[in-house]
């Protein structure tokens, strides 16, 4: 159900957008309210909180015939009206120092748009206790598999996002949810600890719980098996990445580096690469938060534009990027749906939502057969990025050896790829039918302006240097 204090304050931020448009060519309004639960049921543990997304506010943005500044705040109501209004006035106006500094910007082209979106929370609700008590069992079936188990930490997260996006000839209103679950296990043996986890998101309380009870066998043998896992001798291996780790790449590859506002802050080395193969004709790779339904999946971005499917690699060609409206404008390009903020007291950047690598025609079995030597690579950890000099780095919680197309039972942990990104995508020579989103994850731009994001993909047969 769309937010209703945001519903409640429509009418009196069209009344101060009406008053701004008298003075300023362009402004708007976004509102935005984030509600939901968080529950951790752990070995020796049971917390109920909110949860992580929680967010309430509004920020104003307006032109001043040269750029676009922005005032945010927290409420407004028929007492502080005036003193926004007046606020907006007085800390948006720019010296004339700070006015010959600024980039100069032209005037949105504001599209006649009213729609509201929905999109409905599919099994309905399951109440706190009732997930609790799942929990307690899922608990008791990863403890029962094996007295290595020592802890087992359970985790829920839901939340409904509302926004609200006011212009001169937008109005647009968007409600949806997400649900994510995720086991973390660890296991024990003598003085040797490892753990190892798992997350599961959906549009679905039920589907998410029943992924999360379907898997944690699974997630309690791969903790256990770490614990016998070696250091990789570092080298260049022929590698097979999982959807997991084949995510990891598309965010850290060609995630960042086609953020268009660095673009425009000449940032990025992909900028010199446009049109240029970047990549295995195997790769077509696509970003938006309209490209599938995951967790950065939205009907409009924090910017008031409607969301888009970018295709950024096409076989192997860098095609474009991904943009919020201010860098799309400085680029003369049409705006791709990426404005996001980590909440309405941040600025607007141009952020990843769905991020993946599509499906080939390969079989996975056929992929690791044909191995040599080499590694299967799983589960993301994290990854790094230097947009400038096209270098990355991706870690991995474990990869299982092959040797002559067989695996060997042989697991090391935990395993870092590094690399050229052009070095690493256009080794590519196989790409599986087996397809995957994770939407699980958040991606921060640089150490801050955390959002939520998906990536994955087919598994991805390529060359690597592993460390």
């Amino acid at each position: 159900m769309f937010s209703k204090y945001l519903d409640s304050k429509k009418e009196i931020c069209k009344r101060l957008l009406d008053k701004l448009l008298l003075k300023y060519k362009y402004a708007s309004i976004l509102g935005k309210e984030i509600n939901g639960s968080s529950i951790r049921v752990g070995t020796f543990f049971t917390r109920i909180g909110d949860s992580m997304e929680n967010q309430c506010g509004f920020v104003v943005r307006v032109y001043n015939n040269t750029s676009y500044s922005e005032y945010a705040f927290s409420d407004i109501n028929d007492e502080n009206y005036d003193d926004i209004y007046n606020e907006v006035i007085n800390k948006t106006k720019l010296s004339d120092n700070l006015l010959n500094d600024q980039v100069k910007a032209e005037l949105f082209n504001d599209e006649i748009i009213k729609k509201d979106f929905y999109r409905e929370l599919e099994d309905g609700f399951v109440s706190n206790d009732e997930i609790i008590e799942r929990f307690k069992d899922i608990k008791k079936k990863s403890h029962n598999y094996s007295d290595k188990i020592i802890n087992v930490i359970l985790g829920y997260e839901y939340y409904n996002v509302s926004s609200m996006f006011l212009s001169k000839n937008k109005e647009l209103t968007q409600n949806f949810s997400w649900v994510l679950t995720i086991a973390n296990v660890v296991a024990r043996m003598d003085d040797n600890i490892k753990n190892f986890y798992n997350c599961f998101a959906n549009n679905s309380i039920k589907k998410s719980l029943e992924q999360l009870e379907d898997n944690i066998i699974d997630i309690s043998d791969t903790a256990i098996k770490l614990l016998d896992s070696k250091l990789i001798e570092p080298g260049t291996y022929d590698i097979i990445t999982a959807p997991s780790i084949t995510g990891l790449i598309a965010h850290e590859a060609f995630g960042h580096g086609v953020e268009l506002d660095m673009f425009v802050k000449n940032r990025a080395k992909a900028k010199e690469y446009v049109g240029e193969y970047v990549a295995s004709p195997l790769i077509t790779m696509h970003d938006g938060a309209s490209s599938c339904l995951s967790q950065a999946s939205y009907f409009f971005d924090d910017d008031g534009v409607l969301a888009h499917d970018t295709i950024i690699i096409k076989d192997g060609v860098l095609k474009t990027g991904i943009s919020d409206l201010v860098s799309a404008m400085e680029l003369k390009m049409e705006p791709s749906g990426n404005g996001r903020r980590q909440n309405p007291f941040h600025k607007s950047y141009s952020r990843m939502t769905n991020t993946f690598f599509e499906a080939g025609n390969d079989n996975v079995s056929d992929m690791i057969k044909s191995i040599k030597h080499g590694y299967m690579l799983f589960q993301m950890d994290n990854g790094m990025e230097d947009p400038k000099n096209w270098n990355i780095q991706c870690t991995c919680a474990y990869a299982k050896e092959i040797i002559d197309g067989e695996f060997t039972g042989k697991i090391v942990a935990p395993v870092v790829m590094s690399g050229n990104v052009i070095d690493l995508l256009k080794s590519i020579t196989m790409v599986s039918k087996e397809f995957e989103i994770h939407g699980s994850g958040h991606c921060g731009k640089g150490h801050k302006e955390w959002v939520p994001v998906s990536d994955g993909g087919p598994y991805l047969k390529a060359r690597c240097k592993l460390g």
